[in-house]
């Protein structure tokens, strides 16, 4: 039950020191089945009486240079704990709490893909991408429903949702873009690093195009509100695939008002490829547009 991780955080935020990692682990009423939750508290915590901005951060167990590297499924990590503290000391973002969630393993697309650009298709090309229909719809509930509130309340939050932030990168970019569209009242930003645009694996037979334009025609549909959000990619591996996709994306918010570098950022780093190593490269780089002005 929820109740379970409220109480291990109640316990936890008591005894835990500056930076300390915390993984409880709780079942979910909404349906996303047992999630993996680490919370980092920001060096300062403990002696302060402030409140602090929130990060949720997709694929939890690739986050943090303090978890047991062996919870990466490469031994590589963003390194979210480390990054973060440099630029706190550095004073170029406040202070922030950041919550990783676990994804789900085998069933990591099915937690991710876009629940709602998911039913525009037909279904031949539904069974053509997927043997199981997502259900990031329930994923998002436990986050906006479950998840936050225990954090807000055992946690000194802001809460509000200038100071509420969501980021993944892959398929974590294209859930957290979904969360920042789907609960405007909750997330002010996201951050959505080397989107996996495609929905799928590449490929000669897949149906690309169907995939992207479904989830480009949701986003379309939707009333974004004003907020920010940051894409990039690199140029090789998956990242190589991504680049007239994300300019479809940005035509789209400049379609609606959105202002590039203002309300938006879209970056391309030449040679960079698609894993951990890569995002740490320039996670500091969002967190600085997402949260520096904060």
């Amino acid at each position: 039950m929820w109740r379970w991780l409220a109480y291990l955080l109640m316990i936890a935020a008591a005894e835990a020191a500056p930076g300390t990692l915390l993984a409880p682990e709780m079942m979910s009423a909404e349906g996303a089945g047992p999630m993996v939750v680490t919370v980092w508290l920001p060096p300062g915590y403990q002696t302060s009486t402030e409140r602090y901005p929130v990060l949720y951060m997709q694929d939890g167990q690739n986050l943090f240079d303090g978890a047991e590297r062996a919870t990466s499924w490469n031994r590589h990590v963003w390194g979210a704990d480390t990054v973060a503290a440099e630029l706190i000391a550095a004073g170029k973002i406040p202070p922030v709490i950041i919550v990783g969630i676990d994804h789900k393993g085998p069933e990591r697309a099915r937690q991710y893909y876009p629940q709602a650009a998911f039913g525009r298709l037909d279904p031949a090309v539904q069974r053509q991408v997927m043997t199981a229909p997502p259900y990031s719809d329930a994923y998002l509930r436990f986050l906006v429903n479950e998840l936050k509130p225990i954090v807000d309340a055992r946690f000194r939050t802001r809460g509000d949702r200038a100071s509420t932030f969501v980021m993944g990168s892959s398929m974590g970019g294209l859930i957290s873009l979904y969360a920042f569209a789907e609960h405007p009242e909750i997330f002010g930003g996201a951050g959505c690093l080397s989107t996996h645009w495609l929905m799928a694996a590449p490929g000669p037979a897949a149906p690309t195009e169907q995939l992207f334009s479904a989830y480009e025609n949701y986003l379309r549909d939707k009333n974004l509100k004003p907020g920010r959000l940051w894409f990039d990619h690199g140029t090789i591996g998956l990242d190589a695939h991504y680049d007239p996709y994300q300019a479809r994306i940005d035509a789209l918010l400049v379609g609606k008002g959105w202002k590039l570098g203002v309300d938006y950022v879209s970056k391309t780093y030449p040679g960079a490829d698609h894993n951990e190593d890569a995002w740490r490269e320039r996670l500091g780089e969002s967190l600085i547009f997402l949260l520096g002005g904060h």
